[in-house]
C-alpha cells in the first residue's frame, strides 16, 4: 500500500484520489482471503466487481472507479499487463438530468444560511464553481479589481477564469481580512506555512508564509497535514457546508435533493435562461466539451426542450 500511495503521488493525483484508490484495493485484498494482488487474475477482479453490482447494489459509477483503482494496481504498482485487463467492461452509466432550483428556490435556499456557509454557498452559485475549487481558492486568485476569480488546477489540471460577483465583494473582503489575522497570529506561534502545488515550496521557500498563499476560507484549527505531516491551517471543511446545505434545504420546504453541486447546475442553467450562449457557459464552467454543457438545455423550465405547450397557448 506504501508503494501504491508513492505510485499516486508521483502521478499528481489528488488526496481524495489516493484515499479512494487506496479504499478499494484494501477491500479487494481483505475480498480474496489477503492474497497478494499478482497470485489475482480476471476473475478475482470480475467476481469483485459482480459482487458491488449484484450484493452491494452500488451505483454504476462506483463500480467504474473500483475498477479504475484495481487497473491502477497492476498497470502502474505491478507493472502487469494481463490480456484480461483490456476485457474487463465498464459499467454502463445512466444518463441523468441534473438537480436544478429555480431562481426563487435559490433565494429560500440561501435565506436560511448564514456565515461562511452562507458565503460559500452563494460563491458557488454566483460563480459556478465545483465545491472543491472553491474552498481551495488562495487569496491571491481573487481579483477584486477585475471582479474575476482565477481558479488554478482544476478539474483536468486545467486553469481558467469565472466571474466574482460584486454582490460579493464586501463579504469576501472581509472573510479575506479574517483570513489574513488568523495567519498573523499562525506566524507568531511558529506556524503559517501553508502546503505549495508542485515544487513550488523548493523554488521559492518563502512563498509558503505569504498571505497570498493561504486559503480564502481557513479552517478555525490547524491539522496535521496527510501528505508529510506537518501542522498547518486547512480549507473550510465541506462536511460543514453540506450539512448546512440539508437543513436549509429542510427549513426552507424544497423537495429537490440539494448539493453543492446543485448550486453549479443552478448556475448554468439560470445562465442559459438569461440567453448566454453555450460556449461562454462552457468556459466559465470549465467543461472540455460543449457537448457536456448541452445538457442544461433539457432542464430549462419551460419543458424539454424549451416547447411551449400547446395546452398553454
Amino acid at each position: 500500500m506504501d508503494e501504491v500511495r508513492r505510485r499516486l503521488r508521483l502521478n499528481h493525483y489528488s488526496l481524495r484520489t489516493e484515499q479512494a484508490y487506496t479504499g478499494w484495493i484494501r477491500r479487494f485484498i481483505l475480498a480474496n482471503g489477503k492474497r497478494h494482488p499478482r497470485e489475482l487474475g480476471g476473475a478475482e477482479v470480475e467476481r469483485f466487481l459482480s459482487g458491488l453490482a449484484v450484493d452491494g447494489e452500488v451505483a454504476a459509477s462506483t463500480q467504474n472507479q473500483a475498477l479504475s483503482a484495481l487497473l491502477f494496481l497492476y498497470r502502474q504498482v505491478l507493472k502487469i499487463e494481463l490480456p484480461w485487463l483490456q476485457q474487463m467492461a465498464r459499467a454502463k452509466r445512466p444518463r441523468r438530468l441534473p438537480s436544478v432550483l429555480s431562481r426563487d428556490e435559490v433565494t429560500q435556499l440561501l435565506a436560511m444560511m448564514d456565515g461562511r456557509a452562507w458565503l460559500v454557498a452563494s460563491l458557488l452559485y454566483g460563480t459556478g464553481m465545483r465545491l472543491m475549487e472553491c474552498l481551495r481558492l488562495r487569496i491571491k486568485d481573487i481579483d477584486f479589481a477585475r471582479n474575476e476569480i482565477l481558479i488554478r488546477d482544476g478539474k483536468g489540471g486545467k486553469d481558467r477564469h469565472t466571474v466574482l460577483p460584486r454582490a460579493l465583494i464586501d463579504p469576501l473582503q472581509r472573510e479575506i481580512d479574517r483570513a489574513r489575522r488568523l495567519h498573523a497570529r499562525d506566524l507568531a506561534e511558529g506556524f503559517g506555512r501553508a502546503r505549495l502545488p508542485h515544487a513550488l515550496a523548493r523554488k521559492y521557500p518563502r512563498a509558503a508564509s505569504e498571505p497570498g498563499w493561504q486559503f480564502a476560507f481557513p479552517s478555525a484549527r490547524r491539522s496535521r497535514d496527510p501528505i508529510d505531516g506537518c501542522e498547518r491551517r486547512h480549507h473550510f471543511d465541506d462536511a460543514v457546508l453540506a450539512r448546512s446545505l440539508r437543513q436549509a434545504r429542510t427549513r426552507s420546504g424544497i423537495m429537490k435533493p440539494v448539493s453543492a453541486h446543485t448550486l453549479r447546475h443552478s448556475f448554468a442553467t439560470h445562465l442559459l435562461e438569461a440567453g448566454y450562449d453555450l460556449r461562454t457557459i462552457q468556459e466559465l464552467l470549465g467543461h472540455k466539451d460543449v457537448a457536456t454543457t448541452q445538457i442544461y438545455t433539457h432542464v430549462l423550465n419551460r419543458g424539454g426542450h424549451g416547447v411551449l405547450s400547446p395546452l398553454d397557448r
